[in-house]
């Protein structure tokens, strides 16, 4: 790291590069909604402009004025190996050269869908889409078809892509009354989505009782990561596969950031538990759009052309997007990548809670395998209600000081911190250092 990362540097070529960064940043505004093609890309939430990209490479990433930043963002999620990993990027090139999209099956789908059944088991069959919401909203139709019951249950906090039956929450101090989050969704949509509270499980309970017969699964994050990372209580987990499969419905974990991450096999070999459906997305891809569900065969073959529940996509099994996925589990494979992860994480915890142990009062780190959050609130952190009652104006202030010392995370507190393999025990030691006195300057 070198004193060119200060974003605010005051020298003439710096302002020039501003400027040409700024009319970027207009131009985007003008043709696209925000300037963005993702909400948290607009940095709204921090009262800041957005970093405009140029490149990446292993675990930095370089904005238009090659300004270089230590990347705790990792696209949210998909780069365990870090970026432009050679074997994945010469896997892209191969695979374009024999043609972007054939509106066939290729060798490598299976071959793909083999990988990820060999760490996955509960996964027997599997159909590849294009993102993790095309997955969970295809699972979701799925499990309908399948039990022939229209509702389902969500926790509060939980984000499965922007599919409208998704996209719901809870009415005000009412879990059974669900309305919507997001304006465009007919109120239909959302009354069949009932919303539970992350770790609460007579939450569930009285959605089941007040349902009798009419819920068809549960969806859930095995590990919370969308409103920074929550952990499941000891047991909650449990009870609820106990509790779902008691009333007849299927339970679906959203691994689309667990898996392959959290460890090989997911949350659910985490935890050792079986879902009925699984969703998979970012990892399995290596940062290209692909996204995959799958389960029991039985569920499965309820699919199209062998079942009546219809699922179809022209671009599902992109032959670059499935050798992209390929060169990534395999190098994850070869390079012991999620422990690796995971200990570079340990260590940042670690000596991070030693650092900051002084403000034990203000803030708390939640963390599990490479993911991680800092939440500038006190105490326990386990359902959406807690991390509503973070003090955003805090990490407000925080994010404006580490951004410009280096450090790219997430614009928003209630995300993640992704870690990979590509993050060397200099970039660690540099963000103990940055984080530490940015806390420092918060509350000083």
């Amino acid at each position: 790291m070198t004193n060119n990362n200060n974003r605010n540097k005051n020298n003439n070529e710096n302002n020039i590069e501003k400027s040409e960064e700024s009319l970027l940043i207009r131009q985007a505004a003008e043709i696209m909604p925000g300037g963005v093609n993702s909400p948290v890309r607009a940095f709204r939430a921090v009262d800041m402009e957005p970093v405009i990209i140029k490149r990446a490479s292993g675990s930095k990433i370089y904005d238009y004025n090659n300004t270089e930043y230590i990347d705790y963002v990792m696209s949210y999620g998909p780069m365990l190996l870090g970026h432009a990993d050679k074997r994945v990027v010469d896997a892209v090139k191969k695979a374009s050269e024999n043609g972007f999209s054939f509106g066939a099956t290729t060798e490598n789908e299976i071959v793909l869908a083999k990988l990820i059944n060999r760490h996955f088991p509960s996964i027997e069959m599997l159909r590849l889409v294009n993102s993790g919401t095309e997955a969970v909203m295809s699972a979701i139709r799925l499990a309908r078809g399948y039990t022939g019951k229209e509702k389902i249950i969500k926790f509060e906090g939980c984000y499965h892509g922007h599919s409208d039956s998704m996209l719901v929450k809870a009415g005000s101090g009412a879990l059974t009354t669900s309305v919507p989050s997001s304006a465009g969704i007919t109120k239909c949509t959302s009354e069949d989505t009932l919303v539970a509270s992350y770790n609460d499980i007579d939450s569930v309970k009285n959605l089941f009782l007040k349902n009798n017969g009419r819920i068809a699964a549960v969806i859930i994050e095995p590990v919370a990561a969308n409103m920074g990372v929550v952990l499941p209580d000891e047991g909650f987990l449990k009870s609820l596969f106990e509790l779902t499969h008691g009333n007849n419905a299927l339970i679906i974990f959203d691994e689309v950031i667990t898996g392959f991450r959290v460890s090989m096999g997911g949350a659910q070999e985490l935890f050792e538990l079986k879902p009925d459906i699984t969703c998979l997305g970012k990892i399995i891809g290596g940062g290209l759009p692909i996204g995959a569900f799958g389960g029991k065969k039985d569920i499965m073959e309820y699919l199209s052309p062998i079942g009546p529940v219809y699922q179809a996509g022209t671009l599902s099994g992109n032959p670059i997007c499935v050798a992209a996925g390929i060169a990534t589990l395999k190098a994850i494979e070869d390079d012991d990548a999620v422990s690796k992860a995971n200990e570079a994480a340990r260590y940042l915890v670690n000596n991070l809670t030693v650092e900051l142990k002084k403000f034990q009062d203000n803030i708390t780190i939640n963390s599990i395998s490479s993911l991680l959050t800092i939440f500038f609130k006190k105490g326990n952190i386990n359902n959406f209600h807690d991390v509503m009652e973070t003090n955003t104006e805090q990490f407000k202030k925080f994010f404006g000081i580490i951004i410009n010392k280096g450090l790219f995370t997430a614009p928003s507190q209630y995300e993640a911190m992704f870690l990979s393999s590509a993050h060397s025990k200099d970039d660690l030691d540099q963000t103990i250092i940055v984080i530490t006195k940015a806390v420092e300057q918060v509350f000083n």
